[in-house]
């Protein structure tokens, strides 16, 4: 299948329904678009994501009634599951300054650190641990009370409660999963992100830790005509449009 320019690839992309069980999709090319998706801008850098990609058709046939039996879950051919791994937070971080000592130099004594290398150390080693520790929840109002004093006489970032950061892990996660779903389009292949699901059965079912969280559910398949339910509804562009000048 010939690649889709972006502009393509947005205007083909639909949330398809029914796939067509004749037309099977090449796991490769899903692997590929995942790797892409990997590539996601995310929150510091941080990846706080898995993706489970489902071949199996045991599996896709148990996972459909925790989807609710969607069509969409019924007849898809491949699934991928896109999980958010707020719990690793730590493992990451010290991923990252891995990739500093790569990068800059393994061992170097402070005094030798330069402006750069020096910002993102301490960022990796002290702003990422503030804003991602908690415990039972108290530190992170601990932490909230503290920026709100100093946010009343500079900016300062306010997102540092256990909620603020599970929401910032998941909107990450989001953009892998919307940067997954273009990639597939642009390969001509079909896919439906399905928020409905009972997630703590599918965490069940793919054996997750208890930490991680399932984001979303995407089936992949190639569509039939009858996959697609109508034509595409948006809100008037001039609407949601406001321009500041």
């Amino acid at each position: 299948m010939s690649e889709k320019i972006t502009s393509e690839a947005i205007k083909f992309r639909r949330s398809i329904r029914v796939y067509d069980p004749e037309k099977n999709i090449d796991s490769k090319i899903i692997t590929e678009c995942l790797e892409l998706a990997s590539l996601a801008p995310n929150s510091s850098n941080m990846q706080l994501w898995e993706f489970y990609h489902i071949t199996s058709k045991d599996i896709i046939k148990k996972l459909a009634p925790l989807c609710f039996n969607q069509n969409a879950a019924k007849t898809a051919q491949q699934i991928v599951v896109f999980v958010v791994r707020k719990d690793l937070w730590k493992k990451r971080a010290k991923a990252n300054l891995d990739f500093m000592d790569r990068v800059f130099g393994k061992n170097k004594p402070k005094s030798e650190w330069r402006k750069r290398e020096k910002v993102a150390r301490n960022y990796y080693g002290k702003v990422i641990p503030f804003a991602y520790f908690d415990f039972l929840g108290v530190f992170g109002w601990l932490k909230y009370f503290m920026v709100s004093i100093t946010g009343l006489f500079r900016p300062i970032y306010r997102q540092v409660r256990n909620s603020d950061m599970r929401i910032v892990a998941h909107k990450t996660c989001g953009l892998a999963a919307q940067t997954f779903m273009l990639s597939m389009a642009a390969k001509g292949y079909d896919t439906c992100p399905m928020e409905g699901s009972d997630t703590k059965r599918i965490k069940y079912l793919l054996d997750l830790p208890y930490q991680a969280e399932i984001n979303m559910v995407v089936s992949c398949g190639i569509r039939k005509p009858e996959g697609v339910y109508g034509e595409r509804f948006r809100i008037p562009f001039n609407e949601v449009y406001k321009k500041i000048e």
